[in-house]
C-alpha cells in the first residue's frame, strides 16, 4: 500500500513478505511444523531457566550466562515466529511499516546481543580452565551482571544505529520483501535512494558485533585447548573439554550460518540460501540450544533428574 505525498511522490505504508521457498505449496504443514518448533523453544528454554534458578549447584557464572542466552532465545523466536505463523495461513502476508521497523529493530538487537553473550561465555570458560584459582575473583557476581547487561545494551545500541540510518531513507515502492521477516538488508533493497552510507554502517557494525566477538572466542579457545592439552590425565582433559562442548556446538551453529551469509562472495548469493541461513540462526538454533545444553552437560542433566525425582516424590 502507498500514500500519495505529492504529485509524483508516494510513501510505502506496508510491506508484503514473500516468505519461505515453496511456502504457498504447503502452508498448513509449515504452520504446524513451526508452531511445534516455537512452542518447544519456549518450553525448553523456560525449563533451562527454571532449573538454573532452583538448583543451587547451578548458581555459577557459566549458568548465569546460559540463563541469559535462554531468555534471549525465547525473545528472538517471539520476535519472528508468530508473524511467520500468521502469514502461513494468510494470502496477503502483509506487515505495516511500523511493525516491520519494530520487528527489524528487535530481531537485530537480539542477534547482536547473542554474539556478545557467546563471546562472554567463551571468556568465562577461558578463566575457569586457564586461571581456576582466580576464577571466583575475576568472575564475581557484580562483574557477571555488568558484562551481561553490557551485552544487552550493546546489542540494542547497534540495532538502534541501523534503524536510525534506515529511517532517513524514503520508501516509495516497490513494497515486496523477498524474505520471511523484516531484515535490514532486505528492507534496505526497497529504499528509493542511495544506500551506500547504510551499507558502510552495516559493514562497520558487523566488525564490532560479529567479527570482534568471534575473534575473542577463537583466542579464548586457543588458550583453552593449549591448557587442556597440558593436563596429564585423560579424565582431566575430558572433564575440561566437556564443560566447553555445548558452547562450541552453539557457536558453530550461530557463527557458521552468519559467516555463510556475510563472508561468501556477493556473486554467489542466493536469496533462498540467505533465507535458510537466517532461519537456522534465528529460529532453529534457539529451538536446539536447550537440547544441546541438556544433552551435553552432565550438571544440567543431573539437575533435571533431581527435579524430575522431586516431582515424582510429590505425586507419590
Amino acid at each position: 500500500m502507498e500514500v500519495i505525498l505529492g504529485e509524483n511522490e508516494t510513501s510505502v505504508t506496508e510491506f508484503s513478505l514473500i516468505g519461505l521457498p515453496n511456502q504457498q505449496k504447503m502452508p498448513v504443514l509449515l504452520f504446524v511444523l513451526f508452531f511445534i518448533i516455537y512452542t518447544s523453544t519456549l518450553l525448553g528454554n523456560s525449563l533451562i531457566i527454571m532449573i538454573i534458578r532452583v538448583d543451587p549447584r547451578l548458581h555459577t557464572p557459566m549458568y548465569f550466562f546460559l540463563s541469559n542466552l535462554s531468555f534471549l532465545d525465547m525473545c528472538y523466536s517471539t520476535s519472528i515466529v508468530p508473524k511467520m505463523l500468521a502469514n502461513f495461513l494468510s494470502e496477503e502476508r502483509t506487515i505495516s511499516f511500523p511493525e516491520c521497523i519494530t520487528q527489524m529493530y528487535i530481531a537485530n538487537s537480539l542477534g547482536g546481543t547473542e554474539c556478545f553473550l557467546l563471546a562472554i561465555m567463551s571468556f568465562d570458560r577461558y578463566v575457569a580452565i586457564c586461571n581456576p584459582l582466580r576464577y571466583t575473583i575475576i568472575m564475581n557476581k557484580k562483574v557477571c551482571i555488568e558484562i551481561a547487561a553490557g551485552s544487552w545494551i550493546c546489542g540494542f545500541l547497534d540495532s538502534l544505529v541501523h534503524t536510525i540510518f534506515l529511517l532517513q531513507l524514503p520508501f516509495c515502492g516497490p513494497n515486496i520483501i523477498n524474505h520471511f521477516l523484516c531484515e535490514v538488508p532486505a528492507v534496505l533493497n526497497l529504499a528509493c535512494a542511495d544506500t551506500f552510507i547504510n551499507k558502510i554502517v552495516i559493514f562497520a557494525c558487523a566488525i564490532v558485533v560479529v567479527l570482534i566477538p568471534f575473534l575473542l572466542i577463537l583466542i579464548s579457545y586457543v588458550h583453552i585447548i593449549s591448557t587442556v592439552l597440558k593436563i596429564r590425565s585423560a579424565e582431566g582433559r575430558h572433564k575440561a573439554f566437556s564443560t566447553c562442548a555445548s558452547h562450541l556446538v552453539v557457536v558453530t551453529f550461530s557463527y557458521g550460518t552468519i559467516i555463510f551469509m556475510y563472508m561468501r562472495p556477493r556473486s554467489s548469493h542466493s536469496q533462498d540460501q540467505d533465507k535458510m541461513a537466517t532461519l537456522i540462526y534465528s529460529v532453529i538454533t534457539p529451538f536446539l540450544n536447550p537440547m544441546i545444553y541438556s544433552l551435553r552437560n552432565q550438571e544440567v542433566k543431573g539437575a533435571l533428574r533431581k527435579a524430575a525425582g522431586r516431582q515424582k516424590g510429590i505425586h507419590n
